[in-house]
């Protein structure tokens, strides 16, 4: 593994032998006032209340794009246009490696409901909720350059 890895917590040994990568969807879903999506972690779950965009494991056979679509309508209800595949980052938290898979989402039909439990929140840089999952700093970090671009 590259020295792109995403070490979390002291986690393990980024690359350690036969550690499995968890691939993940994510979708960054952002309104035509240029928010973004964020939703907290729901109880019962590894860094429960902690923000993050909403998304979820792929499923043996699925793409990025079918899982997000999948996962979006489970998590928080909502159908999703056209998935803009973004970046990815590898993350090694100690329970897991991860793979993050990140699309730009900007068209979506359906109200937002929370079917874990969990709340959430249209934000903007700075964000002002925390605390914010280890894997959402770099997301944060690339819109931010993203901005300071434009």
């Amino acid at each position: 593994m590259s020295a792109d890895v995403l070490v979390v917590d002291g986690g393990r040994l980024a690359g350690q032998a036969g550690r499995p990568v968890t691939e993940v969807a994510v979708g960054v879903l952002i309104d035509a006032q240029g928010r973004f999506l964020l939703t907290s972690r729901p109880e019962g779950k590894v860094y429960a209340g902690y923000w993050e965009f909403p998304g979820g494991k792929l499923e043996s056979g699925e793409t990025v794009e079918q899982a997000l679509r999948r996962e979006l309508i489970e998590e928080i209800g909502v159908r999703i246009g056209t998935a803009h595949a973004w970046k990815s980052q590898l993350v090694d938290y100690p329970h897991a490696l991860v793979r993050l898979n990140f699309c730009k989402v900007f068209d979506w039909t359906g109200e937002l409901q929370m079917h874990e439990g969990q709340q959430f929140r249209w934000e903007r840089l700075p964000v002002q909720c925390s605390p914010v999952l280890p894997g959402t700093v770099p997301v944060l970090q690339w819109l931010q350059e993203e901005a300071s671009s434009a």
